[in-house]
């Protein structure tokens, strides 16, 4: 069953909007490895584009879907590398633009201790992506889209949130699908009554909700704590979802469709190198699914099956996979541990 019909007329199948920064990674590669260790041992590190909605937009270019992005970026080279690297993709970069006031894009250092254990140190002081404002948004840009995702960390700070609010307006009065990929990261938030706030205000008006469980609670804080999934769904089914992800790590996910149905899948089986990244690649590959029209269940399959590939990779964007690798992996996945090991 299709869920949601996009406009095929328009020509950009996805636009996303919020933040892009700078990953450093310990380098591992054919010249230089370095093993799992803290952070300050590391002396060799790779640098990538990063954050979520930036490695959303490259998964589903990968995947052959036409994409473009809102943001803004740093006045300096750190600003051209993303801007360069996203016209190498073929992300269309029109409506990406370069801070005046001297703001730069954050930068992620990632410590890798073991397969399991990993954590970021972020530099975020005075950020190049949140200081998009309305001023950015273009309404005739939104209108060539089938849908917009935004990212719930451009909903952290003036004049960033009020710049997504008015884009999913937008998109409202354009018919413009909306994705509302929830993205909680703690910094730059104040409280999380704001959080509950803001995050709200979008998820009532999202066509597709995606997030793990700590989000949507942090979502249904002021309105209705403590619910379960299922109830979750139910409620935000009632204002404009027509499907709501819910994600519980490495226990898996399910996606509840406004039909009353509910599809479950659980990672497939890897060597880790890192515990983060696997969301985007989970992202990019549920949407295109979508996208081409596949039964829930595959389009899970398939996200779970690229956000597994991505905790294998060093990097959360560079080794997006294109649909072939994904099905490749799939087919080696059932092979080796039998036709059932993801779905539930």
């Amino acid at each position: 069953m299709k869920y949601i019909a996009f406009d095929d007329a328009r020509p950009y199948d996805l636009i996303l909007l919020g933040r892009v920064a700078i990953d450093f990674n310990p380098a591992y590669n054919d010249q230089v490895k370095e093993e799992f260790k803290p952070l300050k041992k590391v002396h060799m590190f790779e640098k990538f584009v990063g954050g979520s909605p930036a490695n959303i937009a490259v998964g589903v270019t990968r995947h052959g879907m036409k994409a473009g992005f809102i943001g803004k970026v740093s006045d300096d080279q750190f600003g051209e590398f993303v801007v360069d690297y996203f016209n190498e993709q073929g992300i269309d970069t029109s409506q990406i633009t370069k801070c005046t006031g001297g703001e730069k894009l954050g930068l992620t250092f990632t410590e890798m201790l073991s397969a399991k254990e990993s954590s970021i140190l972020m530099y975020r002081n005075r950020i190049a992506d949140l200081q998009l404002s309305v001023d950015d948004i273009n309404e005739g840009y939104i209108r060539q889209a089938k849908a917009i995702l935004i990212s719930g960390t451009a909903l952290a700070e003036s004049p960033s949130r009020e710049a997504a609010i008015k884009a999913v307006m937008l998109a409202k009065k354009n018919d413009t699908k909306i994705i509302f990929d929830i993205d909680y990261r703690e910094y730059n938030w104040k409280n999380t009554d704001e959080i509950s706030i803001y995050y709200s205000m979008v998820a009532k008006e999202a066509d597709i909700i995606m997030g793990s469980r700590e989000e949507f609670d942090l979502t249904e804080k002021l309105i209705q704590p403590g619910m379960t999934d299922e109830q979750s769904a139910a409620f935000w089914q009632g204002y404009h979802a027509k499907i709501v992800v819910i994600k519980h790590g490495m226990q898996g996910s399910t996606a509840y469709t406004n039909d009353g149905q509910s599809f479950s899948i659980k990672p497939f089986p890897v060597q880790a190198r890192k515990g983060f990244g696997g969301g985007d690649g989970y992202g990019s590959g549920f949407l295109y699914g979508l996208y081409q029209g596949w039964e829930v269940i595959d389009c899970l399959e398939f996200g779970s099956a690229e956000a597994s590939m991505m905790v294998k990779s060093n990097n959360c964007s560079d080794a997006l996979p294109g649909p072939e690798e994904v099905h490749a992996f799939i087919k080696e996945e059932k092979e080796q541990y039998g036709e059932m090991i993801a779905r539930v």
